[in-house]
């Protein structure tokens, strides 16, 4: 009787060291899972961030769309300049004198084009409205506003993605911890995002690591 309630406890035993260990490797898969996809989720917010402050550079403004955008890249074009600095003689009505005035002179040396400008020969910025996650699209949302500081307005823009949608093959219970995250070496709250809608931004809400 005490060898059978032996070997029952050690299979107890047996079976909750399995449980422990296989939650604890579920864990790490889950963890090497997420950084890899985040870290397409962020190059991605990279090329949208490039291309909008590309676009407001030459526009004015932001694109509110990833097809305005993507024709953007298509046939915008950069100046190519050279400032320099120059001179020139004014006369000065009160003192009745010349004088010497210093100016910087722009001159325009060419063009050269968007995207091969910021993407050289890469087409990657053609398919930026989503991520490719196992054969699904995780889509990305792209929004434009206007921010209003001393009367004068800003045009801000905000893309993001949700990590659901990036992480969905994945435990339910590991997605909803990682909604909640908190850490200041993690990507914190329920998406990954660049710019802002109420504040001039353009930043990133993800961690350095994802930089390096």
């Amino acid at each position: 009787m005490k060898i059978l309630i032996q070997s029952a406890l050690w299979l107890v035993i047996a079976f909750l060291g399995y449980k422990v260990y296989n939650s604890i490797d579920s864990s790490v898969a889950f963890q090497d899972i997420k950084k890899v996809r985040f870290a397409l989720a962020v190059e991605k917010l990279k090329d949208i961030r490039k291309l909008q402050l590309a676009h407001k550079e030459i526009e004015g403004g932001y694109a509110s769309s990833f097809e305005s955008l993507i024709q953007f890249a298509d046939t915008a074009q950069f100046k190519i300049i050279q400032r320099r600095d120059s001179s020139f003689t004014r006369y000065d009505r009160a003192y009745r004198i010349d004088r010497t005035i210093d100016t910087v002179v722009v001159d325009i040396l060419g063009y050269e084009s968007v995207k091969d400008s910021l993407f050289k020969n890469s087409t990657a910025y053609k398919n930026l409205g989503s991520v490719t996650v196992k054969g699904k699209q995780a889509p990305i949302t792209l929004k434009t506003s206007v921010v209003v500081k001393n009367e004068t307005e800003y045009p801000t823009f905000k893309a993001s993605i949700s990590k659901r949608s990036l992480l969905f093959d994945q435990d339910d219970h590991y997605i909803e911890e990682e909604e909640q995250q908190e850490s200041l070496e993690e990507v914190k709250g329920e998406e990954i995002r660049v710019g802002s809608l109420s504040e001039i931004s353009t930043n990133g809400n993800w961690p350095l690591v994802y930089d390096k």
